[in-house]
Formats: structure tokens, C-alpha cells, sequence
């Protein structure tokens, strides 16, 4: 407030040079009546001025005082200022008090400020003030949205301008504006627009005929345009929650691809990787405050190299021992996995815990009204993208790959060659759950941290490694894909937990004509 104040004593001492504001007008804002004190806000809204703006942000902040005669006036700094002249008075009144408005004439101000910052030199200013004139805006702000149109040279400004002019215009007498306005806005994809246009279908709301019929048609392209918007959306959540599905499967697809281990634990090591996160976001936050917004990159490496370890210490402690008798393995490592979720709630509760996302992670990009893909999601599949790929290049770049891909093909002829299996098996479980770690990392950003993140995965996980084809990296990545964005259709048309059970009765019987998977295994052993 005080730097407001600072800067409105500025403003009015440099006052002389400029145009005074009519003094009748700024009486008015101290009226009693909210329709007075509304006109007032209107007539110094359309009118352009840079004086009016700061005249008006001081009544948002109640800074804009009134004395019993109606004088209005602003004491910043101790100086009492006229309002309309910024000419000092003195003596200062002794007598006063803020002008009070309510949430009526708050937004009246709001629409008033938004139209005056529409002619300010830097453009986020304008671009932002254009955003909030996109819904109840006044036949009073058509002046100065011209005025502020015409000497926009951004495009975009330029578009949202003219969709603001459009429904200010809409509450025009002459039928043509009216007309010319609904067929602007018949390109708007806000929802806001198709209910301000539904009065006009109506013959007691719009008596002529040829605007009611334009309104119908804008309502149905707004309302086509609303399904893209929706249609694009659910495929943004299903690719994003595709990348979740794929970072938890990778691994799994090259544990049960290698050892066939069904790995009933691998749900806990995404919540190894997610405590990670949460664990280096402390450490970040106690000692090193000012480079927090960084501390996710951090606990990459820290959350796969975690995860990786828990995963070859079971691998050589348990899992080894049970190879060859998957129903063991299945209850041992279902075991495990309560286990890992006990010793969760012991080292940091049973309740959530809070994962904040960075800055740079916050907020999103709006491609259309309606549609704002998060940034955090967006990082998401870039960062699934980032792993794919290093997952690809060791695959078949490395000499570790060429040793999991033979061990996968063929177990008994790649330890007669001299390939190390035992030795490969223990890597590549330390691999898959270290990769199992780094969706850990990714779910922290979207999702609830706590002990049982991990369950809710874990079929999913599995449902997309046999329905890609054991062991094979694009079979994951396209079934992963493809399931999210199913997932995510079902939802919208079904709910979640119909949806659930929709993907799996496909699953099913897609894996009943072709069990092999998406993509098949090659190899001799598996020929045979």
C-alpha cells in the first residue's frame, strides 16, 4: 500500500503538466447511490486518460478519500492532494474517510482499469488487461477499445480486442453492430461468450430476426470449437499420463523381460523415487533456499541411483533364490512390497507428503480458451522423452544392452557364449528400478506423495508390458501411450472406474488374439 500511495504522489505532483479531470465526475465517486459512483467509474473508464487509471486504482485500494461536503482527495505522505487537480490543499482536511465501494462496483473498476491499461506501452500490460475484458464487458468501454485497436500493432492484442469490442458491442441499439458483433464472435472458443450469446436467440431478448439467427449459428461453431478444445485436452492427459505408465513400465519390461520376475514390488520403487524427491526438496529448503526451485534436478540422479540400489539388493537378496517358480516369486515380492510401504510410513508418516512444484514448473500454456496445457506436464513428457532415449542408446549402443538383449532372447545359448548372466540380471534389475525412480520423480509433481503412491500403478505397469510384447521398448512406449489416451477417453465418457474396467476387458481380449503382444519377441529360443 505504501508504494502505491508513493507512487499516486508522483503521479499527482507531476500533475500540472497534464489535463486536469473533470471535477464533477470525481465528485460523483463519493456519491452515496452505487449507480452514480458506477457512472463516475465509466465515464473516467472510456475516457483514455493515464490520469483516470491511477484515479481509479487508488479507489480499488482505498486510497480515495472524501471529506463530509464531498471533496475528494488523496493523502499520500502525509500531503492532501485534490483528486481531480492534484493541486495541494491546505490545510489539510481533518475530517474524512475512504470511499467505500462493494463487490458490484469492484468489478466496474476492475472492467474500467482493465480498458484504461489497454493503452499502456509495455505489452504483457496490454495483453493481460485484454485477457480480463474477455467476459462482461460494457457498451461504456466501446470508445476506448477502438481507440486502443487501432493502435495495437500485435496480433494477437489485436484478436482479443476485438472479441471485447464484439460483446461490448453486443448491447449496441443498431441491429448491424449487433450482427456485425455475434458473427465476431462466432470464432471465439470461450464458454463465457456462447452464454452471452444465448439471450439473443430469444425473440423477447433480440427482436430482430436476422441476429437471433446469427447468434444460433455462432453458439454451435462456439459449441465445435469447445469439443476440439475438449478433444485436444483429453489427449494431452492421456499422453501425459501415458509417460507416467511408460517411466514405471520401462523398467518392469526389462526385469520381467529378462528374468521373468513378476515384480508385485516395482509400484513401491516409484515411491522410493517419489520420497527422493521429497527428501532432497528438504534438504534444498533447509540449506540451500535460494537454488530450490532447482532441487528437482537434483533428485534425478538421487532418485534413480535410491531406487536402483533397493532394487539389486532385493534382486541379490530375495528374488535371486526364486527364479524359475514365478507363483514364489509373485508372493515374495508381494511381500516386499508391504514391507517397503511399512518402512515408508516409519520414516516419514502415513501421511502425505507435500511435493511443491518449481516455479518454472507452475502455471501452463493456454492454446485456446478453455484448453491450458500445465507446465508441469509438459515437463513430464519432455522428460519421458529424455529417458526413452538414453534407455534406447544404452539398448543398443552398450555392451551392458547387447548383453540384456541376448539374455532376453536367449537365457541358456548367451551363458554359453561367456555373457555373465547372474551378473547382467542383478544390473538390469538395478536399472528397471532405478528407471522405476525416475517415474517416481515425475509422479511427485502431479500426484500425492505418501506410502501407497505405488499401488495404484503397478497393474497398470504390468498391463503395458504385455500388451507392447515382453521386452520390447517401442511395444512399451506405444502401448503406454495408447493407454493413457484410452484411459482418459473412457473417463470423460464413463468415469474412472468404469474406465478401469474397460481398458482391461480390451486388454484381455486383444491379448487372446495375439498373446504375443503388440510387437514379438525374435529369437531362436522364443521361435521354439
Amino acid at each position: 500500500m505504501k508504494s502505491t500511495l508513493f507512487s499516486l504522489l508522483l503521479w499527482f505532483l507531476a500533475l500540472p503538466a497534464l489535463a486536469a479531470l473533470d471535477p464533477g465526475v470525481v465528485r460523483q465517486l463519493a456519491a452515496e447511490d452505487s449507480d452514480d459512483k458506477i457512472t463516475a467509474i465509466r465515464q473516467l473508464g472510456a475516457s483514455g486518460d493515464a490520469d483516470a487509471l491511477a484515479l481509479l486504482k487508488a479507489l480499488a485500494d482505498d486510497a480515495l478519500l472524501t471529506t463530509p461536503d464531498g471533496r475528494v482527495f488523496l493523502m499520500p505522505e502525509d500531503t492532501a492532494l485534490d483528486a481531480a487537480t492534484g493541486a495541494a490543499i491546505d490545510p489539510a482536511p481533518e475530517e474524512y474517510e475512504s470511499i467505500s465501494i462493494n463487490n458490484r462496483i469492484r468489478a466496474e473498476l476492475a472492467n474500467a482499469i482493465a480498458g484504461l491499461r489497454l493503452l499502456s506501452a509495455e505489452r504483457a500490460t496490454r495483453l493481460a488487461a485484454a485477457r480480463e475484458l474477455q467476459s462482461n464487458t460494457g457498451i461504456e468501454l466501446v470508445p476506448i477499445l477502438e481507440r486502443a485497436q487501432s493502435l495495437e500493432n500485435d496480433a494477437a492484442i489485436r484478436k482479443l480486442l476485438g472479441f471485447a469490442l464484439a460483446q461490448a458491442n453486443l448491447a449496441s441499439p443498431d441491429p448491424a453492430i449487433r450482427l456485425a458483433a455475434v458473427n465476431v464472435l462466432a470464432d471465439s472458443a470461450n464458454p463465457a461468450t456462447r452464454n452471452l450469446l444465448l439471450p439473443l436467440t430469444d425473440a423477447a431478448t433480440e427482436s430482430d430476426p436476422a441476429v437471433r439467427e446469427a447468434a444460433a449459428d455462432a453458439i454451435r461453431a462456439i459449441e465445435s470449437h469447445l469439443v476440439i478444445g475438449q478433444l485436444l485436452g483429453q489427449i494431452f492427459s492421456g499422453l501425459s499420463l501415458g509417460s507416467i505408465l511408460l517411466l514405471a513400465a520401462l523398467g518392469l519390461a526389462i526385469t520381467y523381460g529378462v528374468m521373468g520376475v513378476i515384480n508385485m514390488a516395482h509400484g513401491e520403487l516409484l515411491m522410493i523415487g517419489a520420497y527422493t524427491t521429497y527428501f532432497i526438496q528438504t534438504l534444498f529448503r533447509a540449506h540451500l533456499p535460494e537454488w530450490l526451485d532447482w532441487y528437482v534436478l537434483a533428485a534425478i540422479p538421487a532418485a534413480f541411483a535410491t531406487a536402483a540400489l533397493v532394487g539389486m539388493l532385493l534382486e541379490r537378496t530375495v528374488i535371486r533364490r526364486l527364479y524359475g517358480r514365478p507363483l514364489e516369486t509373485l508372493l515374495a515380492t508381494w511381500g516386499l512390497s508391504l514391507i517397503l510401504i511399512q518402512a515408508a510410513r516409519v520414516l516419514f508418516g502415513a501421511q502425505n507428503v507435500e511435493v511443491a512444484n518449481p516455479a518454472w514448473m507452475s502455471g501452463g500454456v493456454e492454446l485456446m480458451a478453455g484448453l491450458v496445457l500445465p507446465w508441469n506436464r509438459i515437463a513430464i513428457i519432455g522428460f519421458t522423452l529424455f529417458v526413452l532415449g538414453l534407455m534406447w542408446a544404452l539398448m543398443q549402443k552398450t555392451r551392458l544392452g547387447l548383453f540384456v538383449r541376448a539374455v532376453t532372447q536367449n537365457r541358456p545359448m548367451a551363458g554359453c557364449v561367456g555373457v555373465p548372466t547372474g551378473r547382467v540380471d542383478t544390473l538390469a534389475f538395478g536399472l528397471g528400478a532405478g528407471i522405476a525412480g525416475l517415474g517416481g520423480v515425475a509422479l511427485s509433481q502431479i500426484a500425492n506423495v505418501g506410502p501407497d503412491m505405488g499401488q495404484g500403478y503397478i497393474v497398470d505397469s504390468f498391463l503395458v508390458v504385455v500388451l507392447g510384447g515382453v521386452g520390447q521398448l517401442a511395444g512399451a512406449v506405444w502401448a503406454a501411450l495408447g493407454l493413457g489416451v484410452v484411459t482418459k477417453f473412457l473417463e470423460g465418457w464413463s468415469g474412472a472406474v468404469i474406465a478401469k474396467i474397460v481398458v482391461l476387458l480390451i486388454v484381455i481380449v486383444f491379448i487372446q488374439k495375439r498373446p504375443q503382444g503388440l510387437f514379438a519377441l525374435k529369437g531362436r529360443f522364443v521361435e521354439n
